[in-house]
């Protein structure tokens, strides 16, 4: 796939006008992102991958947009399995449900110029050196194994616990204790305090960036080229946050998304280090002969990619509701909510924690 520079120059500009959109219309003013206007987000958002998927079949063919639309699936919804860390950070900071569209547009920006970082190593490593989709393969199905033995979204597995970027940050500015308004900085006394909002974003950023360590071999395994991995990955990232708050309580249903996950990561996996033996290099493997193996088309990976999602949708919700019946059964009453939009990141209960609305002294630093 031949990509001119003003197709990469030009395609750049597109997402950064509709990040300016975005900007513009949704953070002009810090506001409760409802379920409608979420909705209608995510659909325009959709749209326009979906629109430029078209075009990539209307100039480049069939087989290209079918590599596209496979990375863009893939990405959206391993991006889902973020959305469970962002709800469980914005939690642990109580970050106010008015700036949490801000923080998710901070954090996902800072991961996909990140991500773009990581695309271009990846695509050059790939050129250079026959023996890395081995490497990529081995690692995917690992991650599968390992994601299939997860508990995503479940109670119990919810606590947050600080990276080492966060806590860099922490010691390289003092924090305030308290939010002021949307300020990731402040002035108290003459001296300059970093707020919560600034440590929140910090840690949605560093978060997203250690998602894409699985999410970018998934999708090289997908497609070769860099144009597509690059406009996959930023269609994803870029409806993530309004999805964050479409989905709301639903997340907590998606039972069984960890096993699904799962299952398209080990696929990926397999068809990368099949791809592999079927144009072997490495010497000592048959020689440096190509082995006569079975490679997996992109039109049954989209087959299989989809299958499994509607699969992993269907039987979460089915397994849910079945709960929640019984649960209604067992107490006589209605089941206990699994949360609500409007809560995400909030605590849910403010006399819970009386102590949150009095005034404290700024910290010089938090431990």
């Amino acid at each position: 796939m031949n990509v001119p520079v003003w197709i990469w120059l030009a395609t750049v500009a597109g997402l950064i006008v509709l990040l300016a959109i975005d900007l513009v219309v949704v953070d002009r003013k810090p506001h409760e992102v409802t379920v409608g206007e979420a909705a209608r987000w995510v659909t325009f958002y959709i749209a326009c991958a979906v629109l430029f998927g078209i075009g990539i079949w209307i100039f480049s063919g069939g087989t290209f947009a079918g590599e596209y639309f496979a990375g863009y699936i893939t990405e959206y919804s391993l991006s889902v399995d973020n959305l469970f860390i962002f709800l469980v950070i914005m939690s642990a900071f109580s970050v106010p449900v008015i700036h949490q569209h801000k923080v998710l547009l901070v954090g996902i920006v800072l991961a996909l110029v990140l991500r773009g970082i990581f695309i271009a190593v990846g695509a050059a490593a790939i050129s250079q050196f026959s023996w890395v989709f081995y490497v990529f393969g081995a690692f995917l199905v690992y991650t599968a194994v390992k994601l299939s033995k997860s508990n995503l979204g479940k109670e119990g597995e919810e606590d947050y616990e600080e990276n080492r970027v966060t806590k860099w940050a922490r010691k390289l500015f003092p924090v305030t204790d308290e939010y002021h308004d949307g300020k990731t900085f402040t002035r108290i006394n003459g001296k300059r305090f970093a707020t919560p909002m600034f440590i929140v974003m910090i840690a949605i950023g560093s978060a997203d960036l250690m998602f894409a360590v699985d999410s970018i071999p998934a999708i090289f395994g997908l497609t070769k080229e860099p144009f597509l991995v690059f406009a996959a990955n930023a269609f994803a990232l870029m409806g993530l946050r309004q999805l964050y708050f479409l989905l709301g309580g639903l997340l907590r249903r998606l039972v069984y998304l960890s096993i699904g996950l799962a299952v398209i990561l080990g696929f990926i996996g397999v068809k990368m280090i099949l791809e592999a033996l079927h144009t072997n290099a490495l010497p000592f493997i048959n020689g440096g002969q190509p082995l006569n193996v079975p490679t997996v088309g992109i039109e049954l990976s989209l087959s299989v990619i989809i299958g499994v999602l509607v699969i992993t949708a269907v039987a979460s919700l089915l397994k849910t509701r079945k709960d929640g019946r019984r649960e209604t059964v067992a107490t006589g009453g209605a089941p206990a909510p699994h949360g609500t939009p409007t809560t995400l990141g909030a605590p849910a209960d403010p006399e819970a924690n009386p102590a949150a609305d009095e005034p404290r002294e700024p910290a010089e630093r938090r431990q």
